[in-house]
This record gives C-alpha cells, sequence and structure tokens, in this order.
C-alpha cells in the first residue's frame, strides 16, 4: 500500500444523494478515502483499517423493520465515527436513544445554535457562534443515549449535533458535506484531520507519483492505446501515461464529426507537435453518422457511439503491434453516475460511455489511471503534470459528443450548426472574463424552428439554448447569471453569423431539478 493510500476514511452509503460530496469534502481535505455499501463486511472493514469511519444520510427510517443497518461490532473498533443524519440516528437508536418522527419535517437552510461543550470536533465550527446549515429529514432524536451530549439545537431539533468523547462517537442532524452549510468543510476536515488524526497524504504531487509507479508496474514492457477526445480528462490521462511509459503509449485520436470547431487540429498539435506523443488521427465522422441513422433517444445515441468508440479502437489495436491495454480518462463521477456503481446505493442518472460498457469480446485490457478523482482533483493533476492551463481547466465535454447535444437525431448539418455558435459562445465567454468563473457552458441545439424577421424576409429556422453552470462539485450546480448586455452580444452574434439560427434562449435551470446536460 502506498503512503497515499495510508490513511484511509472509510465512508459507509445508506442511499443518501449527498454521499458522493462527503467523499469530495474529504479528499479536499488530502485526505484518501472510499465510498463502500453500508452493508460491508466487518472482516472487510477490519482489512479495510480505516483511520476513521463515516455513516451517510439515507432516505430510510432508522427505526423501521427493514431499516438498513450495520453490525454492532463496527461501534467497537475504536475508530472514531461520525454519523450524518440518518448516520446519527442509526447510532443514537444503537447506543439506546430514541429516533421518532419529527413533528415539524426541516428542509433547507436552519440557524445551528451551540447548546453545550463543543468538544475538539465542534471548537472550530462554532467558533463564530451559530451558524446556517442545511437540513434534509422527516425524523429526529428525541433522546440521547448513556454517555452522549448535546452539542447544538435549531428551533424545531433540540437535539441536532451530540458527541460520546470517551468512545470518539459524533453525529450532526444536518449535512456538511453540501455547499449551503457555508462551514460544513471545516467540520469534515476537523474530523479527518483533528479527531481521526490524518496528517493530509493525499496531494497532487503523491497522487502523479503513486499512479506513474502503478501504471509502470501494471503495464510493464506491453504496449497501451489511449482514445484521446481533446477533453481534460482524456488529455491528463494521456500525460500521466505517456509520462510513465513514454513510447509504449500510442493515442488513437478519432473525428466521429461530433467535436468541437478545430479540435482535431488543436488536439493533434497539442499532443503530437508539443508532448511528443505518438498519435494515430481516425476521420470516422461518415460511420458514425451512419450509425445513428435517425435514432433519437439519448441513451441508444450515447450507446451507439459508445459501441462504435470501442470497435474503432478495436480495430486500431490490431494495427499496432502487441497492443494489450485500452486507457480511458473515466473519473470517479463517471462511474457514480453510471448506476451507483461505486456503492451500487444510488439512482441511475444515465449511462457513460466510459463506464460499464465494455463487451466482453473486447481483447484489451482496460486501463484507467484516473478512476478514482474527482474532476478538480484531474485538473491539479494536469497542472502538476505541467498541460496548458486553457486544456486543463477546459469544461468538461461528454464522451458522446454534440451527439448528446444535439437533442434529438443528430445530422451532419445540425453539428456544424452547433458547432459553430458554441465556438462564438466560448470566445465571448473568454473576451468578458466569465469563462475561468464558470464550469460548464455550452450550446445545445434544439429540434424545433421558429419564426423571425432578417432583413424584409420572414425566417423559419433552428433554434440554439445556451447552458452555463457554477459547481464545485457536479452533483448539485446554479445556472450562472450571465450579464444581460453580454448575452446579447452572444445572442446576436450566433444569429447573424451562423447561418441557419434565427433564435437564442438561455437555459436559467438548476441542478438539480435538472441535469446540467440536456441529453
Amino acid at each position: 500500500m502506498s503512503d497515499i493510500h495510508s490513511e484511509k476514511i472509510l465512508i459507509l452509503d445508506f442511499g443518501s444523494q449527498y454521499t458522493q460530496l462527503i467523499a469530495r469534502r474529504v479528499r479536499e481535505a488530502h485526505v484518501y478515502c472510499e465510498l463502500r455499501p453500508f452493508d460491508m463486511s466487518m472482516d472487510d472493514i477490519r482489512k479495510f483499517a480505516p483511520k476513521g469511519i463515516i455513516l451517510s444520510g439515507g432516505p430510510d427510517s432508522a427505526y423501521g423493520d427493514k431499516a438498513p443497518s450495520v453490525a454492532g461490532e463496527l461501534f467497537e473498533l475504536g475508530v472514531p465515527i461520525l454519523g450524518i443524519c440518518y448516520g446519527m440516528q442509526l447510532m443514537a437508536l444503537h447506543f439506546g436513544g430514541s429516533v421518532v418522527p419529527a413533528g415539524k419535517r426541516e428542509f433547507g437552510h436552519v440557524l445551528l445554535r451551540p447548546a453545550g461543550r463543543p468538544g475538539r470536533l465542534f471548537e472550530s465550527f462554532f467558533s463564530e457562534g451559530e451558524t446556517s446549515v442545511w437540513m434534509s429529514h422527516g425524523d429526529q432524536v428525541t433522546a440521547l443515549p448513556d454517555g452522549f451530549e448535546t452539542v447544538a439545537e435549531t428551533s424545531n431539533a433540540p437535539i441536532c449535533a451530540i458527541q460520546n468523547l470517551n468512545r470518539n462517537i459524533y453525529g450532526v442532524q444536518f449535512h456538511p458535506e453540501v455547499n449551503h452549510t457555508p462551514r460544513g468543510e471545516m467540520l469534515l476536515t476537523s474530523f479527518v484531520r483533528v479527531i481521526c488524526g490524518c496528517t493530509g497524504q493525499w496531494t497532487p504531487g503523491r497522487i502523479v507519483a503513486d499512479a506513474v509507479d502503478r501504471i509502470r508496474r501494471q503495464v510493464g514492457n506491453e504496449k497501451v492505446i489511449l482514445g484521446l477526445s481533446g477533453g481534460v480528462d482524456s488529455s491528463v490521462a494521456a500525460a500521466l501515461i505517456h509520462s510513465a511509459i513514454g513510447d509504449q503509449l500510442t493515442c488513437v485520436f478519432v473525428d466521429n464529426g461530433l467535436l468541437r470547431l478545430n479540435e482535431a487540429t488543436q488536439v493533434m498539435s497539442a499532443f503530437r507537435e508539443n508532448l511528443g506523443v505518438n498519435v494515430i488521427m481516425v476521420n470516422a465522422e461518415e460511420r458514425f453518422l451512419e450509425a445513428l441513422g435517425e435514432e433519437s433517444d439519448p441513451e441508444k445515441k450515447r450507446k451507439i457511439i459508445g459501441a462504435l468508440f470501442v470497435t474503432i479502437f478495436e480495430e486500431e489495436s490490431a494495427k499496432i503491434r502487441d497492443a494489450c491495454w485500452l486507457a480511458q480518462g473515466t473519473i470517479y463521477p463517471d462511474v457514480i453516475e453510471s448506476a451507483g456503481a461505486s456503492t451500487g446505493k444510488a439512482h441511475n442518472i444515465k449511462s457513460h460511455h466510459n463506464v460499464g460498457g465494455l463487451p466482453e469480446k473486447m481483447k484489451l485490457k482496460l486501463l484507467e489511471p484516473l478512476r478514482e478523482l474527482f474532476k478538480d482533483e484531474v485538473r491539479l493533476i494536469g497542472e502538476e503534470l505541467a498541460l496548458p492551463h486553457r486544456m486543463v481547466w477546459r469544461h468538461p465535454f461528454p464522451g458522446p459528443g454534440l451527439g448528446v447535444r444535439i437533442l434529438g437525431q443528430v445530422k451532419k448539418e445540425y453539428a456544424d450548426i452547433l458547432r459553430k455558435a458554441d465556438a462564438i459562445f466560448m470566445e465571448e465567454l473568454y473576451a468578458a472574463g466569465h469563462y475561468d468563473r464558470i464550469s460548464q457552458a455550452f450550446a445545445v441545439f434544439l429540434p424545433v424552428k421558429s419564426v423571425g424577421v432578417m432583413g424584409d424576409g420572414r425566417t423559419y429556422e433552428h433554434v440554439i439554448a445556451l447552458r452555463a453552470v457554477e459547481t464545485r462539485d457536479f452533483m448539485t450546480a446554479g445556472w450562472y447569471p450571465l450579464p444581460y448586455d453580454d448575452m446579447a452580444r452572444i445572442s446576436g452574434r450566433i444569429i447573424n453569423e451562423v447561418k441557419g439560427v434565427n433564435r437564442v434562449v438561455y437555459d436559467i435551470s438548476s441542478k438539480p431539478p435538472a441535469t446540467i446536460e440536456w441529453e
């Protein structure tokens, strides 16, 4: 076990939609953590040897007959434990406390007040007195177990944070992992660094060194091919693998006709000319468009694009003598959003062509050096590898490309229109200084036409939707308040410069309930 994994926090998932955010906050404290299902066996937990354990929230009632639970031995391991929401209620019941349906459910912002001695975990959290927290619960603890004390309360929940200092066990009814709890990150950092005693081994430099070592040991003298898209994930994966095994890596850049404007030229220049990476370019636009045909269902489009992507790789791998590995830029959120693959407890939002879509017949072994990393961690690694700033901090681009930003049927005409509109949008965001403040921005081609007037004539042309969001983790996101003058300028340029468009709209939906991408 390498040093970066020597200090581990175990997060047991009870089905909360926020569980992955707990992991993100722990990582931000430079501590490695893993998400595991709540029913992880005690033998496996002991083998995992965590420095601390976090029990997530969940949708169930802790007192229900079929409520998910953990073995009582968990609380006798002698390691610090933090229960969040459902996790706190489960803990209280285990030790003899009482949990009942709340007389008034709490959802949203609530003012939290200190209600006892804070202890080491809560000292910094309550350093400025009462604070706002994010609640999402219908049950509450009404009686404390022996040995526990109340640390904080709200107007509706007199027992909102608890601790047992002798056992080193803590619980909070609120969600410190979400951005809506302003001081929540401080609380989780205190738990893993102060209470659990982790020193912070999970840093970009150490992650790169560990990844390089693992790649070399895993691959040996064998050859690797990687699908290079030009996006952040595949670019960082390519640079990381190249730094580990050099010329053993061959990148295959597939121009599927669904890329951004001039992307093929930019990718070939950046990697082949500047970094010295061996890159093979495959022009497959006609194949992808033919495969997509008249298909309009987004999930089917993703699978068609993903399947052909793999097929082309198989064809190219046959041309590369002794190629044994297929590398992909799969990252942690890809795994999370693909049928909750991290723990099996999350709901399926969409499939991802890099996860779970590889056919059994595939002859190449899979290499995914970024699989345990969040997007921001990938970017920090890119900087550590000295990749260009604009490449590292480029907004996310979906694996299926414009195939899922053209709603409905995909046609070359639509892709060409969308490419030009998107390029204008990005150019204006850079020029106005918005790009680096936005987490993700893009244009969407809508399968509708609207009436317009250009010059003295009537038009009946296409509609482009613009999307820009702010987020820290891509699990939740808010729409970016682009100034009206900038929106007017962008809209004017797209309508005037992109033939076939006569209307532009701006998406002001947040995630949830909407997703960031439209498909």
